[in-house]
C-alpha cells in the first residue's frame, strides 16, 4: 500500500519507518528542507533507540523516502497521515490545531484521487470533522474519507510499541476507510494485535482518556510516596502490594519527581479544556495537573533539606535532565522546574545526561555540562538523580561517593535502596517515599 505521512516529528518518523518495515511504500513529507536533506543523508533528528537503523534499512530497501513537496509525496497515496504537532496553546492549555488544519487545507489542494486521510496527531474531539471541512474548503471536489487513528508510542520504546501494540484504534465511518485501515495494519493484526474500530469521536477521546488516566496513576503514587515519608511506610512496598492487584497493575506506579514529556502534561490540560468547553468539568484531571506541579516543588524542598537548609555556595551534580531515559526529549521535564530553582538558590550546578545536552543547553542556562558522571560529582556536596538512565544505575557507587566533598544523594527515582547507598559510603540519603525524609 502507498502511504504518505505529513510531518517528520517523533510520531511521523517512527510511524513512517515502522509502516515501511511492514512492507508498505511510505513517503514522509516535511516543509523543513534542512530536516529532509538530513534524513536523506541518514541523519535522524531525534534520539529513539533503533530508529536510525530502521530508517536506514527501509530507505535502502526502497520502501521509505523523504520529500518536501506535498503533492509529490501524496501522488498515488491510498492513505495520507497527518502527524504534525498539537502543542498546548499559551494561556489556556487548549491544543493548538493550527498545524493540523493548515496541513488539512494543503492536503485538499494536493489531492488528485480518492484517499483516506488519517489523523495520527493527538487532537480534541471534533477535530477530524474540522479537518474534513478544511479539506473541502480547499478543494470542494475532493474525494476522501476521514479516519481518526491515534498513536500510543512511548518514547524510548516506540518501535516496540508500534510493532507490538496493546491495541490499534481506528475511528471510521465508511467501508472504504475501514478496508484500507484494515489492510494497512493487517501484518500486525495477523500477529495478534487487536484492531478496535470505533466512531471518530470515540477514537479521538480514547487517546486523551488513556494519557490522562496514566497521569492520574503517576500522580497518585507520588502523593502516596509523600504520605509514606510522613508515616514511616515504604512506597516501594506499597507500590508492589497495589500492583499485584490485577485490577490495578504495576505499571506507572513508580514514584518520581513528577510526570513530564510531550504527552501527559499537554493531553491532561487539553482534556480539562474539553471538559470545561463541554460543560462537564474533569475534576480529577484538573486536580492532577495542580498536584503534579506540587510534586516538583516538594522535590526542591527535599534538596534544600539535604543541603542543610541553604543552597547558597553548594555544588550539586544533577544526573539526568530528560523527562525519561532513552530519549533526548526535554518537553515539560521536571528538571525544567527543579534545576532553575537550584540555580536561583545560589547552587553551582553540574549536569550530566547521555542525551540531554542538545536541548538542555538552551533550556537550562547557568549550569555546567559534563559528560562523565564521576567528573560531575567530583567535589560536589550533593548528587541528584532526576532521570533513571541505565548508566546511572550501573555506576560504582563507592567510587562515586569517594569523589564527592560530601557524600549526599537525592535518589528521586529510587534506583537503589537506602541500604545500598549507605553501604557505598553515602552519609545522607533521601529517596522518595522511604521512611525518614533525610536518612543519616
Amino acid at each position: 500500500m502507498r502511504v504518505a505521512i505529513v510531518g517528520t516529528g517523533y510520531v511521523g518518523l517512527v510511524s513512517g519507518a515502522c509502516l515501511a518495515d511492514l512492507g508498505h511504500a511510505v513517503v514522509c513529507v516535511d516543509r523543513d528542507a534542512a530536516k529532509i536533506a538530513g534524513l536523506r543523508a541518514g541523519r535522524v533528528p531525534i534520539h529513539e533507540p533503533g530508529l536510525e537503523a530502521l530508517i536506514a534499512a527501509n530507505v535502502a530497501a526502497g520502501r521509505l523516502s523523504f520529500v518536501t513537496d506535498l503533492a509529490l509525496g501524496m501522488a498515488g497515496a491510498e492513505v495520507v497521515f497527518i502527524a504534525v504537532g498539537t502543542p498546548s496553546r499559551a494561556g489556556d492549555g487548549r491544543a493548538d490545531l493550527g498545524f493540523v488544519l493548515g496541513v488539512a487545507g494543503e492536503i485538499g489542494r494536493a489531492l488528485s484521487g480518492p484517499a483516506v486521510i488519517a489523523t495520527k496527531s493527538t487532537v480534541p474531539v471534533g477535530t477530524n470533522r474540522a479537518v474534513a471541512k478544511a479539506v473541502l474548503a480547499a478543494n470542494p471536489q475532493a474525494e476522501f474519507d476521514i479516519v481518526s487513528n491515534p498513536e500510543f508510542l512511548r518514547e524510548g520504546v516506540a518501535i516496540a510499541d508500534f510493532m507490538q501494540p496493546d491495541r490499534i484504534v481506528v475511528g471510521v465511518e465508511t467501508e472504504r476507510a475501514r478496508a484500507r485501515m484494515a489492510a494497512l495494519y493487517a501484518p500486525l493484526v495477523a500477529k495478534g494485535s487487536p484492531l478496535i474500530e470505533t466512531g471518530i469521536e470515540s477514537a479521538e477521546l480514547i487517546k486523551y482518556a488513556s494519557n490522562a488516566f496514566l497521569a492520574i496513576k503517576v500522580t497518585f503514587i507520588n502523593e502516596i510516596a509523600s504520605l509514606c515519608e510522613k508515616v514511616g511506610a515504604d512506597v516501594m512496598a506499597v507500590s508492589q502490594g497495589m500492583g499485584l492487584d490485577q485490577r490495578i497493575g504495576p505499571r506507572f506506579l513508580q514514584p518520581g519527581p513528577g510526570y513530564g514529556g510531550s504527552c501527559f502534561p499537554k493531553d491532561a490540560k487539553a482534556l480539562a479544556c474539553i471538559g470545561r468547553d463541554s460543560g462537564v468539568p474533569m475534576q480529577i484531571v484538573e486536580a492532577v495537573i495542580g498536584a503534579n506541579d506540587g510534586v516538583k516543588h516538594r522535590m526542591i524542598e527535599k534538596l534544600v533539606a539535604l543541603c542543610d537548609g541553604t543552597l547558597a555556595g553548594k555544588t550539586i551534580a544533577v544526573f539526568g535532565v530528560t523527562f525519561k531515559p532513552d530519549t533526548d526529549d526535554m518537553r515539560e521535564a521536571p528538571s525544567l522546574t527543579i534545576v532553575p530553582a537550584l540555580v536561583a538558590g545560589g547552587a553551582k550546578l553540574r549536569i550530566t545526561d547521555p542525551q540531554g545536552r542538545h536541548e538542555g543547553k538552551a533550556l537550562l542556562p547557568g549550569v555546567t555540562w559534563i559528560d562523565d558522571p564521576y567528573e560531575a560529582a567530583t567535589g560536589a556536596d550533593l548528587v541528584v538523580i532526576l532521570t533513571e538512565w541505565a548508566l546511572f544505575k550501573d555506576m560504582d557507587l563507592a567510587r562515586l561517593a569517594g569523589r564527592m566533598a560530601q557524600a549526599r544523594i537525592a535518589d528521586l527515582r529510587n534506583i537503589h535502596t537506602p541500604k545500598v547507598w549507605r553501604a557505598a559510603g553515602f552519609t545522607a540519603i533521601s529517596g522518595l517515599g522511604r521512611p525518614g525524609r533525610v536518612d543519616p
